[in-house]
């Protein structure tokens, strides 16, 4: 259920909400938030609530210090690990300067911004993330460790898979925030995980994403154990994906939309891999290294999922779960329309197996970049970075 102002206030005082959590990110897509109490909710949406932003990152440093925060009322869910008496609900919100503009590097506005480019096409994008993670055992002090909960495999059982009752709890906490799990399971390396959940449109599922990785952590943390989702934990095991399936209109669009993101994926993997961790995923357990699509084959870039005709999508595979999703899906979206306004068509599929394929065959494919500077450079000198996204993140992601 989405609420208005007014509902969320009646909605604050009926059912005993002692704290409201206002949410943000920063330009990297850490969640912040800072808790007011019931009596402010009438100035937080009128006005706003002062934050002081100078540590934030992405905020503008010392010389930008005081921001706004203003709470988008859809967005209220409580938060079920919280007491019961005296509930905790939070809302996300839009960064804005003291004047009521919009901060620049507010990286939800930039993803509502594509939102609206894309309703002004006529076209609809739904974004459905599949995050993988690890859970690895702490030490005495509460500090996480590079130790696996478990030894178990791709889609083992317990007592083999010991992170079946976490998974439970955090798919039942979701549901709980109104996130719709469809599956989870054991992932290929050691105490490695996944859980998918429903599709929605672009700004809903980012909200998710944000909120799914919270979750994650909060329902590790109360197990005893660290959920980690940088893309490459343990060196010598699988790295951890956000594989990101999209829709949009039909299997025509569809087409042009794989073919404007192939296009575009270099300038954008800094967005998608914004760290050193993330291209040493690349190329091994199903990561892709090579700009190319395929329907069903892991290897590569982009595929086609096996899915009912009537509801067509490709699955991106190279993003990993540090990305910022509203930047991710921001840029998705605008590569998509580029594809759809030009009327790109992709290169023929490559229904081959890119990992064990001789070189002569791969040098017919361009790669990814394969380093986090390879990646920052090519967003440099992109026009199409450059038109999407506001010098400040570009250069939060580019000049570190």
């Amino acid at each position: 259920m989405k609420f208005s102002s007014e509902e969320v206030m009646q909605y604050v005082q009926e059912e005993d909400v002692k704290f409201i959590r206002l949410a943000f990110c920063d330009v990297y897509g850490r969640q912040k938030n800072i808790a007011i109490m019931p009596g402010e909710l009438p100035r937080a949406f009128r006005h706003g609530i002062a934050i002081d932003a100078s540590a934030i990152a992405g905020f503008g440093g010392q010389v930008r210090s005081d921001l706004f925060l203003r709470p988008d009322p859809s967005t209220l869910v409580r938060l079920p690990w919280r007491p019961e008496s005296g509930k905790v609900v939070r809302m996300f919100c839009t960064v804005t300067y003291p004047d009521g503009r919009v901060l620049e590097t507010d990286a939800r506005s930039i993803l509502k911004e594509a939102v609206a480019a894309a309703e002004a096409a006529g076209v609809a994008f739904d974004f459905g993330p599949e995050m993988e993670f690890y859970l690895l055992k702490t030490d005495d002090e509460g500090e996480p460790t590079d130790i696996p909960y478990d030894r178990a495999g791709y889609m083992d059982i317990a007592p083999d898979d010991k992170g079946e009752n976490v998974r439970r709890e955090i798919c039942l906490t979701l549901e709980q925030m109104g996130i719709r799990p469809e599956s989870s399971h054991h992932e290929e390396g050691p105490g490695q995980n996944e859980i998918d959940f429903h599709y929605s449109d672009a700004l809903s599922a980012a909200d998710n994403t944000i909120t799914f990785r919270g979750v994650v952590k909060t329902i590790a943390a109360r197990s005893g154990l660290w959920a980690d989702f940088s893309p490459k934990p343990l060196k010598d095991q699988a790295g951890s994906g956000m594989h990101i399936n999209i829709s949009v209109g039909d299997a025509e669009q569809l087409e042009h939309v794989i073919a404007g993101i192939m296009e575009k994926i270099r300038d954008m993997t800094v967005f998608l891999n914004p760290c050193e961790n993330s291209y040493e995923r690349f190329g091994a357990a199903k990561a892709p290294a090579y700009i190319s699509w395929s329907s069903e084959n892991r290897s590569q870039l982009i595929r086609i999922p096996a899915t009912h005709k009537t509801y067509p999508r490709a699955e991106l595979r190279s993003a990993d779960p540090t990305a910022n999703p509203y930047l991710a899906f921001a840029l998705l979206i605008h590569a998509g329309l580029y594809g759809l306004e030009k009327g790109l068509t992709p290169p023929p599929p490559s229904d081959l197996n890119l990992y064990t394929a001789p070189p002569e065959v791969l040098s017919r494919y361009e790669k990814l970049p394969a380093s986090l500077e390879e990646a920052a450079r090519a967003a440099l000198d992109s026009d199409f970075i450059r038109q999407h996204l506001p010098e400040a993140v570009i250069a939060a992601y580019c000049r570190r």
